[in-house]
């Protein structure tokens, strides 16, 4: 199995009414600007050990995992909001950095958290990296009516239990599910991933730490103009990370490509786009030197 060289500690921290978990690598020090790494759907903050480990410095590392992720609690919910992400960082820097703006990093779902947030609040970022929080595809008003149907038949799927996400029989079978979604992830690091992406429950099966209710759509169209006001208020230094394969021809088949994506980031005032050879959408897991590099460069 993967041999972990930082050890990180759990804290779990009172946000919004939930008990957050939050993994901390390093101590906080007057002369380090804290790091905050935020990771992506249907994932978990210890996702980034392979990040940490390759690091050539030792940083003060805040990784929280999103509500009804991990270890961190969902609450009484059963759909997730996208605003809610964004307000629950806004807490989590208010308990750890309150007087400080921090180095913040974001992976996909988490990238797109991040990318919006600076907007909102670009005083609190010094730099910012998007690990692929690509955005959405452009929609118009007469998708409304399609999208809120969509999201009360997938509300009433998921209170059927319809949406429920498969328990595997052994820790293995999770390794394997890891490794047959990203063929370049190597066996040693999905059999220590696997222990953190899913936990044994009563009966002997192995779970995913996320919450069904993440599969529910958006009940809200996603509105490109507004996304662009927020990424032309970031004020500071981004570097927005790409794969060498490109996911949103996979993901979206033309409705959405890396053309339009780029047309859309030009609209942040100090923009760098860094690239990760040899990598799919989980670089962190592909091509973690590289990509500890790449950050540590930037924020430096």
């Amino acid at each position: 199995m993967y041999q972990v060289k930082r050890i990180s500690r759990s804290e779990f921290v009172p946000i919004r009414n939930l008990k957050y978990h939050v993994q901390i690598w390093g101590k906080p020090a007057p002369d380090k600007v804290p790091l905050v790494m935020v990771h992506g759907w249907m994932d978990v903050a210890a996702s980034y050990q392979f990040v940490v480990d390759a690091f050539a410095q030792d940083h003060y590392i805040i990784a929280p995992d999103w509500r009804g992720y991990g270890q961190t609690e969902s609450g009484p919910v059963d759909n997730y909001w996208f605003p809610d992400y964004m307000a629950d960082l806004d807490f989590l820097l208010d308990h750890y950095a309150p007087e400080q703006a921090v180095n913040l990093v974001g992976h996909s779902l988490g990238g797109n958290v991040v990318m919006l947030y600076a907007g909102v609040r670009p005083e609190r970022i010094r730099r910012l990296v998007n690990l692929e929080g690509f955005g959405m595809p452009a929609t118009t008003p007469e998708m409304a009516a399609k999208r809120y149907a969509t999201w009360m038949d997938e509300l009433k799927k998921q209170h059927r239990g319809e949406m429920a996400l498969k328990a595997y029989d052994t820790v293995g079978g999770v390794a394997r599910r890891l490794m047959k979604t990203n063929p370049r992830l190597t066996q040693d690091k999905a059999d220590w991933l696997a222990r953190h992406w899913a936990r044994e429950n009563p009966h002997g099966q192995w779970e995913i730490m996320g919450q069904p209710a993440h599969k529910v759509i958006s009940a809200h169209l996603y509105q490109v103009e507004e996304v662009l006001a927020l990424y032309r208020r970031l004020t500071m230094p981004v570097l927005a990370v790409e794969a060498s394969d490109n996911s949103l021809d996979l993901w979206w088949k033309g409705k959405f490509t890396l053309e339009q994506y780029h047309e859309r980031i030009q609209n942040v005032s100090q923009l760098e786009i860094g690239h990760i050879p040899d990598a799919g959408h989980m670089m962190h897991h592909d091509q973690p030197e590289l990509l500890a590099a790449l950050i540590e460069r930037f924020i430096d």
